[in-house]
């Protein structure tokens, strides 16, 4: 059995409150502190919701035809969709240490990393780079609703335009200070509205698409292995991002079904997905999807453009409405010592003005968008490993003793660091920047093999293996407590 932690050692209520407030329209009142079995409430199948409505998304016709235009065919560009998205199944199987826990997929991670390890993981992978997101998907946003202030007949101006990325950003920090629950009612509205309008330009796509579509020039050799491996990599990059799912499953009962946790959440994110990444490789077939926007909007009929506008904008909202919440969660886990709501409050005013440079001061966007096609080099190996360690404890986690943060605590280690997590990690992260290719970056091996970009098989599952292997032979992974139960439940468990 693990040591009682010291208060000082714990995020005790103080970060959320005792008798956690969860309920829609009210403003959750727990981080990181572990939620109580008599608070768990709801059914693995609000998660398809929570995971559909950030992914009917703009960014998936974007990424669509973006895999027509490097060169695929149609059929090996759909296939090439289905391939990359079926690693939202990964996001799903590392949610279900949210129920088991009662925690944050930022804490279970001292388990992997140590106590003093996993401040700086989660400093890179759940603070810097999910502001990186916030900024980049604002600033997406922004020009969108710029445009929309613009048919709408107001002025153009940089004040109208600090404005409407103001808006946008403090919807979005709205809705993870609200939380949890608040999320979990609000995406259900938002995944029928968003589908709605969403469908209705895959029809008007379907409509002109070019079935029989076939590159002017195919591509041959080496150059169509590297094509098939960087979409690949493009649409494997978004489930692989997605370790923040225990977050959004933490206050479901703990004998919740681990198989319904990990197919909801992966399902709400893989269909919608795949649906409108398709629609998008079919848009390239006939349309110029060099400039989305404008080619998707040409087939419109004028009074639908603005919902269209709309719906990309709400669905950044719904995106980095999560981001935003878990970014907060990260920023106490580090040992920030704020509340929740002041913790997205930091990250939201970040976000916000990392925008408004972008937008309005200097056009970084093309800098970032490049440094995001190398983002999978740390988040599939995170993801990674753990994932296996997920199943090398069998789900097992002690959310109390996660916050034992003393040097006599079960996940001190050796110095605060788990060596097996932290190598396989590094390890696995330099091995996949080596075998990685982006329109600025290429690695060594990547170079030498004309540009194919490995990044996502060499960093997954060279990780994976690696801290499997570790893992054992450092002998960091103690039978868990008898009184921790996994969150995997007989039949009769909620579905």
């Amino acid at each position: 059995m693990a040591p009682t932690p010291a208060p000082h050692d714990v995020v005790r209520p103080a970060d959320g409150a005792a008798g956690g407030v969860d309920r829609a329209g009210q403003v959750e009142t727990r981080g990181i502190d572990c939620v109580p079995d008599a608070e768990r409430h709801g059914s693995p199948r609000e998660l398809f919701a929570i995971w559909a409505a950030p992914n009917v998304s703009y960014l998936s016709f974007v990424v669509g035809a973006t895999l027509v235009l490097i060169g695929l065919p149609l059929v090996e560009a759909l296939a090439v969709i289905v391939g990359g998205n079926l690693l939202w199944l990964l996001t799903g199987f590392v949610a279900i240490s949210g129920p088991a826990s009662g925690t944050t997929g930022s804490v279970v991670s001292r388990a992997i990393y140590g106590v003093l390890g996993n401040k700086i993981v989660v400093a890179l992978t759940g603070w810097l780079i999910s502001a990186l997101y916030l900024a980049l998907n604002w600033s997406a946003a922004s020009v969108a609703g710029i445009g929309l202030a613009g048919r709408l007949g107001l002025p153009e101006s940089t004040a109208l335009d600090a404005v409407v990325i103001c808006l946008i950003a403090g919807v979005t920090v709205l809705i993870a200070i609200y939380g949890h629950a608040t999320i979990v009612r609000l995406y259900s509205a938002l995944t029928v509205l968003l589908t709605g309008v969403f469908l209705v330009v895959s029809a008007l796509v379907v409509a002109h698409a070019d079935w029989s579509y076939a590159p002017a020039e195919p591509l041959t050799g080496a150059a169509h292995v590297v094509a098939l491996a960087s979409g690949f990599t493009l649409v494997a990059s978004a489930p692989l991002s997605y370790a923040n799912s225990p977050d959004l499953a933490r206050y479901l009962p703990r004998d919740s079904s681990a198989t319904a946790i990990t197919l909801w959440t992966a399902a709400g994110a893989f269909l919608p997905s795949v649906l409108f990444t398709a629609v998008g490789a079919l848009a390239a077939t006939s349309l110029d999807m060099s400039d989305p926007q404008g080619a998707l909007e040409g087939l419109m009929p004028g009074w639908f453009a603005p919902l269209f506008v709309l719906g990309v904008v709400v669905n950044t909202m719904a995106n980095n409405g999560m981001t935003a919440y878990s970014a907060g969660l990260s920023v106490q886990s580090i040992g920030i010592r704020l509340p929740r709501v002041a913790a997205v409050l930091v990250v939201g005013v970040i976000g916000t003005a990392m925008t408004l440079f972008a937008i309005l001061v200097f056009d970084f966007l093309t800098a970032v968008n490049a440094m995001m096609e190398l983002v999978v080099i740390v988040t599939g190996p995170c993801m990674a490993v753990y994932a296996t360690d997920v199943l090398l404890r069998r789900n097992r986690y002690d959310g109390l003793a996660l916050h034992d943060q003393r040097r006599t605590g079960p996940y001190w280690y050796r110095g605060g660091v788990n060596t097996a997590g932290a190598l396989a990690t590094l390890v696995g992260a330099t091995a996949a920047a080596l075998c990685a290719s982006s329109t600025f970056w290429a690695g060594s091996v990547s170079a030498g093999l004309d540009g194919l970009n490995l990044a996502v098989p060499v960093g997954v599952l060279g990780s994976a293996a690696l801290y499997w292997a570790l893992s054992r032979a450092f002998g960091t992974l103690p039978a868990p407590s008898p009184a921790t139960a996994p969150v995997a439940a007989p039949a009769a468990a909620r579905d």
